[in-house]
Formats: C-alpha cells, sequence, structure tokens
C-alpha cells in the first residue's frame, strides 16, 4: 500500500490502532484545531495560560484517563499517550498541564494515597474542579533529588515543613501540591491544600519558553500539616521517581505531535514557496531535509507505539521510558529547527508554529530529566556501571 504523503504517519501507525484509540487521538484532535490553535499564539506572546480550555478538557477526559474509577476514562496507556501527543500538537504548555495532573499529582494519589485522599481529591481532579502540582524540583537540586533540602519533622500529630520548590508547573493556581520532604526516616510525600498557614506560592516571570504555561516557585515556612495529609505508601525516593517515569511516558509521545505540527508547516510552505523560478519543494536540498524530518517523526512513533504495548502488558522499565523521552525530545527539536530555517524569516515569528515549539522543547529536553541524565540512565543499565 503506498503510503499517504501527505501525512507524518507515513508507515501507517493509524491503521494498527484501535479503534478506541483512534477515536480518543481525534477527539483530542479536534479540540486542538477548533479551540487551541485559535488562541495560543496569542497566549504565548502576551505569556498567558489559556485556562478557559481546561473545563473542556476535562469534559473530554483528558485528565487522569487510565485511572478506572473516580469519574476517570479507564483508557489503556497508547491512548493516554495520543491524549499528549495531539496536545502538544497545539502547545506543550497545554500538554505540561495534563501531564502534571494526570502523572505527577492523580498517579502518585492513586498509587500512595489513602483512601479518604482518593476521594477527596481524584473525583474533583478529573473534573478539573481541583487543580495540582508537584513540587520536588528545588534551587540548588535539579538532577539529584536525592539532596532536596525540604524537610518535614514530626510534631505530635503533624509535620511541620520547611523548604522550597522550583520551577513547578501549575503552582499558583493548585488546589493542592504534591509535596516530597525529607524526614528523619527518608524521603516522604504530603499533600499540601492551597491557603494552608505557611505555604505560599510565586509564579516565575519574564520566559522565553513555555510561555503558555504556569511555572511557579513554593515556599514553605513552618508550614503544620497533620498526618492525614501524609501519602502513607510513599516511602524513600522511589516514590517520587515512579511519578517521574509516568510524566516521561507522556512526554514521549507528547514530542511527536510537536514535531508533526513544525512538519506539516514546512511542507506545506515549500510547496508554496516559489524561488529562483521554481517551487522550494524542487529543490533536492528541501527534500532531502523534509524526507529527513519524516524519517525521525515515524522512527519515534514507533518507539512511543512499542512503548505503550509495553506499559498496557505491565512490563515497561524505567530505562526505556528514558530512551524514548531522550531521543523523541531530540527528534523533535531538530525537527522543528529544521522546519523554522526552512520558513526563512517567516520562521521566526509567532504566527507560524516552529519557533514557538522551539522555545518550548528547549524547555521539555530539559524537564523531567535531561537529555544527559537519561543517557547515563541507559548507559547504567547496559554497562552495569553508575556513571552519575
Amino acid at each position: 500500500m503506498k503510503p499517504d504523503s501527505q501525512s507524518p504517519d507515513f508507515f501507517d501507525l493509524n491503521n494498527i490502532l484501535t479503534e478506541d484509540e483512534r477515536q480518543v487521538r481525534d477527539a483530542v484532535g479536534r479540540f486542538v484545531d477548533e479551540r487551541v490553535l485559535p488562541v495560543i499564539a496569542d497566549c504565548f506572546e502576551h505569556e498567558r495560560f489559556p485556562k478557559e480550555l481546561v473545563p473542556e478538557m476535562a469534559a473530554l477526559g483528558l485528565f487522569g484517563p487510565t485511572l478506572h474509577d473516580y469519574g476517570c476514562a479507564g483508557l489503556n496507556n497508547i491512548a493516554y499517550g495520543l491524549i499528549m501527543q495531539e496536545l502538544e500538537r497545539g502547545d506543550s504548555g497545554l500538554r505540561s498541564f495534563a501531564s502534571v495532573q494526570s502523572g505527577l499529582v492523580m498517579y502518585p494519589i492513586d498509587r500512595y494515597g489513602s483512601g479518604e485522599q482518593k476521594q477527596r481529591w481524584l473525583p474533583s481532579m478529573a473534573r478539573a474542579e481541583a487543580v495540582g502540582c508537584f513540587g520536588l524540583t528545588e534551587p540548588d537540586g535539579g538532577s539529584d533529588p536525592g539532596t532536596m533540602k525540604t524537610h518535614a519533622r514530626r510534631d505530635g500529630g503533624d509535620w511541620i515543613i520547611n523548604g522550597a520548590k522550583m520551577w513547578i508547573t501549575n503552582g499558583s493556581i493548585a488546589d493542592v501540591a504534591v509535596v516530597w520532604a525529607q524526614t528523619d526516616d527518608g524521603v516522604r510525600g504530603f499533600l499540601v491544600e492551597r491557603d494552608t498557614p505557611g505555604y505560599t506560592t510565586r509564579d516565575i516571570p519574564h520566559k522565553f519558553s513555555l510561555r503558555a504555561s504556569i511555572t511557579s516557585e513554593l515556599f514553605f515556612d513552618h508550614c503544620r500539616v497533620s498526618d492525614e495529609h501524609r501519602l502513607p505508601t510513599a516511602e524513600g525516593l522511589g516514590a517520587p521517581l515512579s511519578c517521574l517515569t509516568q510524566a516521561r511516558y507522556g512526554i514521549a509521545w507528547g514530542a511527536i505531535g510537536a514535531a508533526q505540527a513544525c512538519y506539516r508547516d514546512a511542507l506545506t510552505f515549500t510547496k508554496e514557496r516559489v524561488l529562483f523560478g521554481e517551487t522550494l519543494t524542487r529543490k533536492q536540498i528541501v527534500q532531502q531535509r523534509l524526507a529527513d524530518m519524516l524519517r525521525r517523526i515515524t522512527t519515534a512513533q514507533l518507539l512511543a507505539w512499542q512503548l505503550g504495548r509495553l506499559k498496557d502488558a505491565d512490563r515497561m522499565h524505567h530505562t526505556q521510558v528514558s530512551l524514548a523521552k531522550w531521543n523523541n525530545v531530540r527528534m523533535a527539536l531538530d525537527v522543528v529547527r529544521d522546519a523554522r530555517d526552512l520558513l526563512g524569516a517567516g520562521g521566526i515569528s509567532v504566527e507560524t508554529s516552529p519557533v514557538r515549539h522551539m522555545l518550548n522543547l528547549e524547555s521539555v529536553i530539559t524537564y523531567e530529566g535531561t537529555e544527559t541524565i537519561h543517557q547515563l540512565i541507559v548507559g547504567r543499565e547496559i554497562t552495569g556501571e553508575n556513571a552519575l
């Protein structure tokens, strides 16, 4: 069967998706086309998160979609990946919001929370009546979360939390923060609600990346929470790292969407742009570059699909997620940079998508584990030697 030359799905991944998976992708794709793309350039330019879209995302079942209770959709992980792909085709900031809400807040509450905590938060988060954030990264922590300075001390039946977190998506709009802190018994997780005395937030302004996303600092100054706010089975650094694995899985899919958007822009432009009496697509070097972009996207699609199959079979290993996040975000950054170049001077304008996606991906390649960290995670797995 001849490939669809106009589509970035050159290996017909569409045909091996289930009908349910295609329906989910297409529904989110329509939402992105009709509701996100008309506003996202203005949001990016004016550093505004389009919070008016959040209830519509909830109505589509995009928060906690792989959970089977609490009003969640109970989808498989490939469908979840396709949701992330389509949202990031719109903008990394919107995908980040959904990724944090689902993978970094609802997931740890579902996995490590008490029955009361699950009933308190998961239904309202699925409906977007409550928003969450994930407090792990610190000003001096970065790639080494084991050195976190935020500390929680027992005081009778309560905990006193002191410290700070930085680069926190959704921080200032979150109704609850999943906060990780050192205790005398190791790292523990806590649910800190908005307006808890001693807990404050401050947005980080003047970003040149993820401008359509809210990024904040969290501060804890003798912040007192009861033991009922502790995630009872979240013990040790492995707990927050398991949450990062969930988020990284979604990122591996999301980056494909950004690359697809820019590939389409580049293909459309080069077909229409006339230079020296011919359209750009008649030039060998342009065809070579478009073909290379499609090769990279196709490889990433097949890698993400197989990763999803492994995850649905409960056979996925965190090092496989590291390889996928590393490969697919690097792929996307290379593709969008090339697309920006092919669009010429117009490529630097927010009126086209490549420069916006390019700037966003500079953050995506850094957060949830830098490219170097993922390379070393894979290197450790294949050599048995820890070079971190």
